[in-house]
């Protein structure tokens, strides 16, 4: 099975789980309306690639930590659109959670999707339970304090904000939860990965930044200009489009060369390559060029 394959069948399976029982059927439908479509699940692409790589030898923990990290991602997403945050209308080409479910709804459904991400992984810790534990605690530390995605949004309620802090915790700790699960799932130490989600996580959002700046909301799926409209820091506006680009590009340079030695690395570093050229919006590719 390829990993796209692998991440809708155990997207599928979490989004069954988290509808058993007598679940209620509003926060179930919406549930499942945070997790489908999917984006481009480049997180748990990451993830099962690095896994992959160093030999996937408990593919069902790997699928369980991709998943998990997709879980906290979708989570976030529904909590970033709410009116106390970025009061965004839509996401992904459809009405945002809070506008189609309300906001009570909203709110619950982030709440039993971060839930969620720590179920499926202890679910599958019968496959290995030392390295179950271990996912978990990198889970955690991504998801919350000081270090995670809570941190980084935290930064944004702050008078000053410490820009590489913010911006480490508020993109960046979901790809050093994805490059270090994927390696941990496989059997190898999560520390020489970090860098590698580190330095992606960097790329995407210096990409984010270009694309927030150059498209429209109708290109993005997602209201565009939020970070002029909402004064936050940006590579943009730091950089200029073309030296933003370049900076991208001394990333993703960056990013290659700290990927681990392991036997899938030649493969691995396509894949990175891959989709970095993803990323990168079309009018911002001209003037680099």
């Amino acid at each position: 099975m390829d990993i796209s394959a692998r991440i809708e069948a155990a997207m599928r399976q979490a989004i069954a789980e988290g509808q058993a029982g007598a679940a209620p059927g509003k926060l179930a439908s919406a549930f499942e309306y945070a997790l489908t479509p999917g984006g481009a699940r480049i997180r748990p692409t990451i993830c099962l690639n690095v896994a992959r790589a160093c030999g996937d030898d408990r593919p069902a923990l790997a699928d369980a930590a991709a998943i998990s990290i997709e879980l906290i991602h979708c989570a976030s997403l529904v909590h970033d659109d709410m009116p106390c945050f970025d009061d965004a209308d839509i996401r992904r080409g459809k009405p945002a959670l809070h506008k189609a479910y309300g906001q009570p709804l909203a709110l619950l459904t982030g709440d039993s999707l971060i839930v969620a991400g720590f179920e499926v992984i202890a679910r599958g810790a019968q496959q290995d339970p030392a390295r179950a534990v271990e996912l978990i605690r990198i889970l955690g530390q991504r998801t919350g304090m000081p270090y995670g995605i809570c941190a980084g949004q935290g930064w944004e309620s702050e008078e000053t904000i410490d820009l590489s802090a913010y911006h480490r915790a508020k993109t960046g700790a979901l790809f050093i939860a994805a490059t270090s699960m994927g390696a941990v799932a496989a059997g190898q130490p999560a520390e020489p990965w970090e860098e590698l989600g580190d330095r992606i996580g960097e790329a995407f959002q210096v990409a984010d930044d270009l694309k927030d700046a150059l498209l429209d909301a109708e290109a993005m799926g997602k209201p565009a200009g939020q970070d002029e409209a909402h004064g936050r820091p940006s590579a943009v506006t730091e950089l200029g489009v073309e030296g933003a680009v370049q900076r991208f590009r001394d990333i993703l340079s960056g990013a290659i060369a700290s990927i681990p030695s392991c036997p899938g690395e030649a493969d691995l570093a396509q894949m990175v390559r891959h989709m970095a050229e993803r990323l990168i919006p079309e009018p911002a590719r001209q003037p680099a060029e």
